[in-house]
Parts: C-alpha cells; sequence; structure tokens
C-alpha cells in the first residue's frame, strides 16, 4: 500500500494544483469535501477539462485563496464548455475522484478506504526500525494529520466508474 500511497501523492499535488484545491500537506479545509455520487458524464467532463484547467494553473496559484471575478468567470466557462455547472461542480467531482484515486493500489486495482490504508501506513512506519527517529517522528505526524482529515468514501458505486476511467484520468493528469 506504501506504493500506492506514494504513487498517489503526485497526482493529487497536480489535481489540487489545476483546481486551486488545498494540498494534503496543507491545513485542512475548514469545510469538509462534499462528496456526490459520480456520473459517467462528470467523470468524462472532469478529464476533457483538464488541458483548459492546466493553461490557468499559474493563475490559480498565483491568486492562491483570492480568486477574483475574472479568473472565476474563465473557470466556470472552462467547467461549461466541459459540461459541468460550474466550477464549484468540477471542484466537487475532482475532490471526489481523488479520494477513490487515494484507495486504488497501483498493482492490483482494489480499492481500500484512503484512512485505512493510511492506518496501515502508519503501522508500518512505527514499526520500521530503519527509519531514523527525527524522521519517523514527522512521518508519524504527517500520517496522523492525514487521517484526521482524509474522509471515508460515502458514495462506494464511485469507485467502479473512477476505476474505469482510471488510466484516462492518470493520463490527463500528466
Amino acid at each position: 500500500m506504501r506504493q500506492a500511497l506514494i504513487r498517489f501523492i503526485p497526482l493529487l499535488a497536480v489535481m489540487c494544483l489545476a483546481l486551486g484545491l488545498p494540498a494534503a500537506a496543507q491545513e485542512p479545509k475548514e469545510e469538509p469535501i462534499k462528496q456526490i455520487k459520480l456520473t459517467e458524464a462528470q467523470v468524462k467532463s472532469f478529464i476533457s477539462a483538464q488541458p483548459d484547467l492546466a493553461s490557468v494553473a499559474t493563475k490559480l496559484q498565483e491568486a492562491g485563496d483570492n480568486i477574483d471575478a475574472g479568473l472565476q468567470a474563465e473557470l466556470d466557462a472552462i467547467a461549461k464548455k466541459h459540461g459541468l455547472g460550474s466550477f464549484s461542480e468540477l471542484d466537487d467531482v475532482a475532490a471526489n475522484i481523488s479520494i477513490v484515486m487515494a484507495g486504488l493500489d497501483s498493482k492490483s486495482g482494489e480499492f481500500t478506504e484512503p484512512v485505512e490504508a493510511l492506518k496501515k501506513e502508519l503501522a508500518d512506519v512505527t514499526a520500521d526500525a530503519s527509519i531514523p527517529d527525527a524522521d519517523k517522528k514527522q512521518l508519524i505526524e504527517e500520517l496522523n494529520d492525514a487521517i484526521n482529515t482524509t474522509p471515508r468514501l460515502e458514495h462506494l458505486e464511485n469507485v467502479e466508474l473512477v476505476k474505469a476511467h482510471r488510466a484516462e484520468i492518470e493520463r490527463a493528469l500528466q
């Protein structure tokens, strides 16, 4: 599972950068992720929107939490161009895809709740005598923070839908 988590971190970082979401290593969002039941159309819209989102990634990064009306209009236009109602909907779709992707094993493709995967990783790190104490302490803190802020998947049907489009999602986020 460690390999799956390590593989997913860059993917999540790209998704967060492209969509202006806070990365897991940053302070947690004040509001929990709005979990939704994904549709095939939403997943395909998310995938098709990636090139357009990549073109505004620099603007998003520069704006930080202060997205002005012009940039918001541009983001909403991208979402609408790809069949979604607003950037807020695209943001929700991205967050729900990321929850599933975080739980997919890179080799088997099997889904494990991200919280359970993090708990296993915490146990592995705690038991690993080869990790220097200072590094181990930091990893344990980070994993505990992640465990406390990672939501459980509310819509299990999202797993099969994301798995069906996994390769496309990964390609789109490269």
